[in-house]
């Protein structure tokens, strides 16, 4: 197991937000915490991990890690769980209904909110899971403040019996700043389950009779967030304008406007809107400051404080300065100032993202690209949705997590006679299989779809950085783990053993050859890819490939697998049967090279020849 050096209390460290937030909940008294890794949330439960007498887990799917949460929360024990902001969505049924139940133990969740959309496909507002549970909201501004208010959540959470939902966004997460850490509480070892079903066991005649005391609950969590320090009146000498701000946006306006009166809050939700009311007496002009959504814009002005937000500020990513800044300008009447920036973005070479070298999902994608007419092909999430991009593009579709299977046989059956002749080929990650994959492939057999799913097994969740699943055979901490035997489990859904094939996806004429007979059959079938992703101990490499300049035709098939290892030494314009061509004669960057020989199979002329080791390394040893 992988255990950290604990610094003592009083230790004043550089810490980013998922690191304080993990360190905050130990010393909390953190007996459980169960996560799904998403960017950016992904860190708390790889730190949580470190601290001894706690028990960190990956979970499934983001559902399972809150209801794992909740069990341990009934239990009477502190617990958490932490995902990013599509997981609470993959969360809301437990979330929902608990919020009538309540907890013994404090239960916070930790929802990292990707403002700016750095790593989502959709840039969702998670204040609204506090008012549509009827729980709390906590924003913390920075590392320091994540690690306070992580203790002071659990402390919430246990004094109204309720889930606190602890709202961080990328910047809070990522970005590290000085932290004074502190000592561990000893864990809940009073009480226990306390055999209570009509609190515990939710059908109708039980919630019906939760209902009023959420409701309480709620006034007096407002009573709460009116006297609470985490929501302050911060003075200042420029009346004309008083913002009303949380989180990073707190930060952006102290630094374009620091000589404004701020309202502060922390504990965002329920709103102190007395408190509020009485600030905005105090100021010309009343300006709210949300990351993203208008909601407590739209709150205050439904309590009859006037004020202004997003009639003036964007609705979608950080309103940092350089927005803010222009913005309240132009509201003013002044002049709008210019803000030079170090660098010009423009001017930087584009680079647009890929897979890595040797991925093994090169060669899926280089055989989907060769079948494009013949395709339709329903995409999902992670590190194989950029097959959607040059040079293979080929993925029609991308949704969500375990949408490929579900919709694949919406294309199936609801597909008009331009596609009759077309294929339904849906493809997969081992780990979103697992996570939401399982229910779409079942549904698939069972209403007779007509597709070929296609799993990447890469042995790890790649798109985050390497986790595990229970697909690696290890668990969280690195421990040998049961491991799903996919070939095992795609059968028990249903799938015929004689329409489940596994292959090596670097052998690239096997794939193509199967994923030709599969798509053939007009029935479900399963094709399981099974080579580990580059970046994990469990993927061997070999010695790199080179480029026979004299034996190159410059036809550029090898560019096709869009390996980043394979580079353009030159081109030229040659004219063949009345037609310019263009030749590319490439060449291979052998430090990056995994000799993994995709690109073997695409070279007619045979002009990729793999180094011995020792050329090979004296080649690297001369740059």
């Amino acid at each position: 197991m992988k255990r950290k050096t604990l610094p003592a209390a009083g230790t004043r460290l550089m810490m980013s937000g998922n690191e304080a937030v993990a360190r905050a909940a130990w010393e909390a008294g953190l007996a459980l915490a169960s996560a799904y890794p998403g960017t950016p949330s992904t860190e708390i439960l790889e730190e949580l991990t470190g601290y001894p007498d706690l028990i960190a887990q990956w979970a499934v799917n983001e559902k399972v890690a809150l209801e794992v949460a909740i069990g341990a929360a009934v239990a009477g024990s502190r617990s958490m769980a932490a995902m990013k902001q599509v997981g609470v969505n993959v969360a809301a049924d437990p979330l929902m209904s608990q919020s009538l139940a309540g907890v013994v133990g404090g239960l916070v969740l930790v929802v990292a909110d990707d403002v700016g959309l750095s790593s989502s496909q959709n840039e969702q507002d998670s204040r609204f899971w506090g008012r549509f549970a009827h729980i709390p909201v906590m924003e913390p501004a920075d590392a320091q403040e994540a690690y306070e208010m992580m203790k002071q959540a659990f402390d919430l959470s246990e004094k109204f019996e309720t889930i606190v939902i602890l709202r961080m966004t990328t910047r809070v997460c990522h970005v590290k700043s000085m932290v004074t850490v502190g000592e561990r509480r000893p864990p809940n070892s009073e009480g226990g389950f306390t055999y209570d079903p009509n609190r515990w066991v939710l059908v109708p005649s039980t919630a019906k009779r939760r209902l009023p005391i959420q409701a309480e609950r709620e006034k007096a969590l407002s009573a709460e967030s009116e006297k609470s320090a985490l929501n302050r009146l911060e003075p200042g000498s420029d009346k004309r304008l008083g913002f009303v701000t949380s989180g990073p946006g707190y930060l952006h306006v102290k630094e374009a406007f620091p000589d404004a009166p701020v309202f502060k809050l922390g504990l965002s939700h329920p709103a102190p809107f007395e408190a509020i009311r009485a600030f905005a007496a105090t100021v010309e002009r009343l300006v709210v400051v949300e990351e993203t959504e208008k909601i407590l814009e739209t709150e205050l002005k439904a309590e009859g404080i006037g004020c202004t937000g997003k009639d003036i500020l964007p609705s979608n990513g950080e309103l940092a300065p350089e927005i803010l800044a222009p913005a309240i300008a132009k509201m003013l009447g002044e002049p709008v100032p210019v803000r030079k920036l170090v660098h010009d973005a423009q001017s930087v070479f584009p680079r647009p993202p890929t897979m890595c070298v040797g991925c093994p999902h090169l060669g899926v994608y280089y055989t989907l690209a060769r079948l494009r007419r013949q395709v339709t092909i329903s995409g999902d999430i992670g590190c194989y949705t950029l097959g959607a991009l040059h040079p293979w593009k080929a993925l029609d579709t991308t949704t969500c997590m375990g949408a490929s299977l579900t919709m694949a046989l919406g294309l199936d059956k609801g597909r008009l006679p331009k596609d009759a002749e077309k294929s339904v080929v849906a493809v997969i990650g081992d780990s979103t299989f697992l996570h939401m994959g399982i229910q779409g492939l079942l549904n698939l057999v069972y209403n007779k779809g007509n597709a070929t799913v296609l799993i990447l097994d890469n042995g790890t969740v790649g798109m985050t950085g390497g986790q595990d699943h229970p697909g690696t055979g290890k668990d969280a901490y690195g421990m040998p783990a049961p491991r799903v035997d996919f070939v095992k489990l795609v059968e028990a859904l249903g799938v015929p053993p004689e329409r489940i094939r596994k292959v090596n996806p670097y052998m690239m004429p096997v794939l193509f050859k199967t994923l030709k007979e599969e798509i053939a059959i007009p029935e479900v079938s399963v094709i399981i890819t099974d080579q580990p992703c580059v970046l994990i101990e469990d993927h061997e490499r070999f010695a790199p490939f080179q480029v026979i300049e004299d034996l190159c035709t410059g036809c550029g098939n090898c560019l096709k697998t869009g390996c980043p290892a394979i580079l353009v030494r030159k081109r030229e314009q040659v004219v063949k049967a009345g037609k310019s061509q263009e030749l590319a004669f490439v060449d291979i960057d052998i430090s990056g090279c995994t000799g993994c020989g995709l690109c073997t199979e695409t070279c007619g002329p045979d002009a990729i020849k793999r180094m011995s080791p020792k050329s090979a390394k004296e080649a690297q040893a001369h740059g």
